[in-house]
């Protein structure tokens, strides 16, 4: 049932056909971030041909679920009147009966779409769903029951990990993630996008791997133009995205964004006992939420070298949130609606190329892994800061608002430890052209090197490694390079 249209996702259609084949009636859980593809490729490898299907609305009351829910009943059925369902247990009860008057011979391909949206207050949809499949579906063979949801927290506690009726009664688990440059490389290429692997790049560092994004792209346009339509004329498709984006996903949405913004603020990472401080949530439930925020792929942790698991620190990783704070946000409403062709050539607009790139580099560790020749190779990642260094160089944070914090300190946002006793300490930088090493930079990479080897007692091999857009030019100060991974290594599949 594949289709062409869908990029990417070969493990999880295989997955999808597996379980349309098995010998079993299979639970299917597919989860993910708000605009990464779910029902599209659930659709598309279906053919849009269900038994039954359902899709929750947003923030409507029980009553009208059910509503909505007896109406689609009624076209499966091809009845002529709506039935009227008094709560959940009635409408499963329903569903059953219409699947049981389908042929047995096959599988019969249930799917409910926004199924965290369905579950409204004082619902009783999931203890009534855990009967529909506890005490009918999982007994018979030729079920297929597909739930989708960009409410990734919902989905997890209410389904993966539920502890009562549906405690191990998912049968797969697929977690759709954005797409990686390479998908996006093969998305733009079919919608007849003639961009170069930079521009495809400078794309991503808008908006990120996420299909829906990328689906609001002229191709004909200028990148450039793209990003003022989009984001800065009025009437753009990504104005307002950011406030649906976190109230669609979370309750207490407002208490996940102080977590972005602070996040934001802070683009070298912060630990959770730091976020703790700065935003008064008590550990427990900033564990919680900052878990949340990890499963739907805004953030992502990295472990502290030389430190124990759990000083980890947290980053921001979702590209749409970081543009839309530092400057959609601001400058929205400035009347200017080719802002952003306007200020390309600013400082601060280079300033932020030059961390996203950082980011997009940290989204594509695999790839940088494969491009070093050390895929086979075990390897952890990490990153390093040690504050003590007040003779150090300033290493300068992006700050919201186009300001700029200077912090002392010596700081490598990506190491590769690798188990054959050789460890990467990273340079990413993004550049018009060949990256020129000056002298005062590589005085500064030699006395990092000393003082990371130093401050972590290490007697392994440190090797510097620049993963760059064009490479490293060569010169008189480029001999410190070990090894080098270039835009064209990002893209590796």
């Amino acid at each position: 049932m594949e289709s062409r249209k869908i990029i990417g996702r070969d493990s999880e259609m295989a997955e999808l056909q597996r379980c349309l084949d098995s010998d079993r009636s299979e639970l299917v859980i597919v989860y993910g971030r708000r605009r990464v593809g779910k029902t599209f490729l659930i659709d598309q490898f279906f053919n849009e041909t269900y038994d039954f299907t359902f899709v929750g609305g947003h923030k409507l009351s029980q009553r009208i679920q059910l509503r909505n829910f007896a109406k689609a009943l009624k076209k499966a059925m091809k009845e002529r009147t709506m039935r009227k369902f008094d709560d959940w247990f009635d409408a499963f009860d329903t569903l059953e009966e219409y699947l049981e008057s389908l042929s047995s011979a096959r599988k019969k391909v249930v799917f409910i779409d926004e199924m965290p949206w369905i579950d409204s207050l004082r619902s009783n949809f999931t203890e009534a769903f855990e009967n529909f499949w506890n005490g009918w579906a999982a007994r018979r063979t030729d079920i297929m029951f597909i739930a989708s949801g960009s409410a990734t927290s919902w989905m997890i506690d209410n389904l993966v990990e539920n502890q009562g009726g549906l405690h191990a009664r998912i049968t797969s688990q697929i977690y759709l993630r954005p797409f990686t440059l390479n998908e996006t490389e093969q998305y733009l290429q079919g919608r007849g996008c003639l961009w170069d692997r930079f521009q495809i790049a400078q794309c991503y560092m808008f908006f990120g791997g996420v299909p829906f994004y990328l689906s609001l792209l002229d191709t004909k346009d200028s990148l450039a133009q793209n990003v003022d339509r989009l984001c800065f004329a009025r009437g753009g498709a990504l104005r307002l995205e950011f406030d649906e984006l976190y109230n669609a996903l979370f309750t207490n949405a407002d208490k996940y964004v102080d977590i972005v913004r602070l996040l934001a603020e802070r683009r070298s990472g912060m630990t959770s006992s730091e976020i703790a401080k700065t935003t008064s949530i008590d550990g427990k439930r900033l564990a919680k939420m900052l878990n949340n925020l990890e499963r739907c792929d805004f953030i992502m942790k990295f472990r502290y070298y030389g430190k124990k698991s759990k000083d980890v620190i947290y980053k921001l990783t979702d590209f749409y949130t970081l543009f839309y704070i530092k400057y959609i946000e601001i400058y929205k409403d400035s009347y200017d609606e080719q802002w952003w062709q306007h200020h390309l050539a600013s400082h601060s607009v280079e300033s932020w190329q030059g961390l996203t790139f950082e980011l997009l580099c940290l989204m594509h560790i695999r790839q940088i892994r494969q491009a070093l020749n050390i895929g086979g190779v075990a390897t952890e990642v990490s990153a390093w800061f040690d504050k003590s260094d007040k003779g150090g160089t300033y290493d300068v944070d992006n700050i919201v608002g186009g300001h700029q914090k200077a912090v002392r300190g010596s700081q490598i946002d990506l190491i590769i430890e690798r188990a054959d006793r050789i460890i990467h300490l990273c340079e990413m930088k993004f550049s018009q052209g060949e990256y020129r090493i000056t002298a005062d930079y590589e005085e500064k990479l030699r006395n990092r090197m000393a003082l990371f080897k130093e401050k972590t007692k290490n007697k392994q091999t440190l090797v510097h490694t620049f993963v760059t857009t064009f490479g490293v030019a060569n010169g008189k100060h480029s001999s410190l390079v070990h090894s080098e991974v270039t835009l064209d290594g990002l893209f590796i599949v």
